[in-house]
């Protein structure tokens, strides 16, 4: 089948422009709505770092076969921790962790993104074409001269740098509580202050 370089790179960019809005959506609930993310929930943020990583690269350097592979890993992964923390709530009368968006849970959202982000890859690695040099291409630059890759690319930077941040904040430099209750590190600097 056949995809050309610029249009993939236009499908890269609005799934990457896809895996920030979950992220800007996690931190929406975290910062707006106070609902601190658990330990599980932090792992599926680097479970869409790890996509996001692997659609950066195919923005800055054209598609490529491995970093569809990039994707994959960070979308397996993902999926699972979802999957591992859907299961720990499903038993009638064990809770459950945060409010539901549209009546389902953040984590149930996180499996479904995961998997169509997996059906996604999978469907974009069999288009062939797209793996033809964009230096081919008259007047090309990193990011194809492509606006769109360029602000997706930046923002997830920001996101992953804001998700790196606010998780060291949220656990300080040891393990995340579970439920977590407040936000650690600052609580360490006041009863040191």
């Amino acid at each position: 089948m056949i995809l050309q370089p610029q249009p993939s790179r236009t499908l890269n960019a609005i799934g990457l422009l896809v895996v920030c809005g979950v992220l800007i959506a996690a931190y929406a609930y975290q910062f707006i709505l106070n609902e601190l993310p658990c330990p599980l929930c932090l792992l599926q943020r680097v479970g869409l770092v790890a996509v996001g990583f692997g659609l950066c690269l195919n923005l800055i350097y054209g598609p490529k076969p491995h970093h569809y592979g990039i994707m994959l890993i960070g979308a397996l992964y993902g999926v699972s921790v979802s999957v591992r923390q859907i299961l720990l709530h499903i038993v009638p009368g064990t809770g459950v962790y945060g409010s539901p968006v549209l009546g389902i849970h953040y984590y149930t959202w996180a499996g479904i993104c995961f998997f169509l982000i997996l059906a996604g890859t999978a469907i974009m690695l069999l288009f062939e074409g797209q793996y033809k040099s964009l230096r081919d291409e008259p007047g090309d630059e990193k990011f194809g001269g492509h606006q769109l890759a360029k602000f997706s690319f930046f923002l997830m930077l920001f996101l992953a740098v804001g998700n790196a941040v606010s998780t060291l904040i949220e656990c300080g430099p040891t393990v995340c509580a579970d439920p977590p209750t407040d936000y650690k590190l600052i609580e360490e600097i006041k009863k040191e202050l």
